[in-house]
């Protein structure tokens, strides 16, 4: 698979990582959401160097877009790892009741010490860490059940660190999405410029469309516990079979067919029908013991 060029490090991100860092040393726990679609892309690399021993609940948002299926094997893994992770749907509120009960209880050592010491509880203090566009403002705004935070489906919406209390039990801290400040693994930065996880700035549409299609035949070629149907999700939504071509061909043919021959509307197109569920739950990655090394 052709890999297109990826790099993506804002300034307002930067200028919210030194900040992030700083507010880090006063919080309980953390909240990692990461996006359903594609777990371990989303794991931000620096993010155990700057955690330590803070306690962490990880929340995998956008559940809705993944097979229950994918969603067990995916659990299956992270238990293998000894990880509990809190599966969400943050637009509609699913599975976010457990995640706040999950942070409290992961602050209540905190509470208990302050108790042995004389001194009266306070509110456990969480912070919302992720990638661009994985869903944590709308996390937040459900635990408020208000919309107090800014949210939208495109990156770099938060732009700023802000404390919201949610409770007298629980306050948070909103932050802008973080990424690493060098995207090295190519493979992960393509599959965030698929799902929309990084600024679209970053890639080139037309190149990040076609490896798209790749990436797809090959999860079809490495999945050995399910039938190949990545591709054919394409095949029934646009009545042309991808199986015997490349991305690049298969947007050409895609839009001669269908857009006139704009490759740049077939690209568009296409990455947004997967960002919207319209072709399908499609799952970006398997869990490492399910699967086979990927060559770029």
């Amino acid at each position: 698979m052709a890999l297109p060029s990826i790099q993506w490090y804002p300034g307002h991100i930067a200028k919210a990582e030194k900040a992030l860092q700083t507010q880090l040393k006063r919080v309980d726990v953390v909240l990692e959401v990461r996006d359903a679609r594609i777990p371990l892309a989303t794991l931000h690399p620096d993010l155990n160097r700057w955690l330590g021993d803070t306690k962490r609940v990880l929340v995998v948002n956008r559940v809705d877009m993944i097979s229950p299926a994918m969603r067990d094997r995916w659990q299956q893994w992270f238990k293998s790892q000894e990880q509990v992770a809190y599966y969400t749907d943050a637009n509609q509120g699913k599975g976010v009741g457990q995640v706040a009960k999950a942070a409290q209880a992961a602050g209540s050592a905190m509470n208990q010490r302050r108790k042995n010491r004389g001194m009266r509880s306070r509110p456990v203090r969480a912070v919302v860490i992720g990638f661009p566009n994985v869903g944590k403002s709308a996390l937040i705004n459900r635990l408020l059940r208000r919309r107090i935070v800014e949210s939208a489906r495109k990156a770099g919406v938060t732009r700023q660190l802000r404390w919201v209390r949610i409770s007298d039990e629980l306050e948070l801290l909103d932050a802008p999405g973080i990424i690493p400040a060098h995207l090295t693994d190519q493979v992960a930065a393509l599959k965030l410029a698929i799902c929309d996880d990084i600024g679209q700035a970053a890639y080139d549409t037309q190149r990040v469309a076609a490896a798209f299609v790749d990436l797809l035949r090959e999860l079809d070629q490495n999945d050995s516990l399910a039938e190949p149907y990545r591709l054919q999700s394409l095949a029934n939504r646009y009545d042309l079979a991808p199986a015997d071509m490349t991305g690049e061909t298969y947007l050409h043919e895609l839009a001669e067919q269908k857009f006139q021959g704009s490759q740049e509307s077939a690209a568009r197109k296409l990455l947004l029908e997967f960002r919207k569920g319209v072709l399908g739950k499609l799952s970006l990655e398997l869990p490492p013991t399910q699967a086979e090394d990927i060559d770029a």
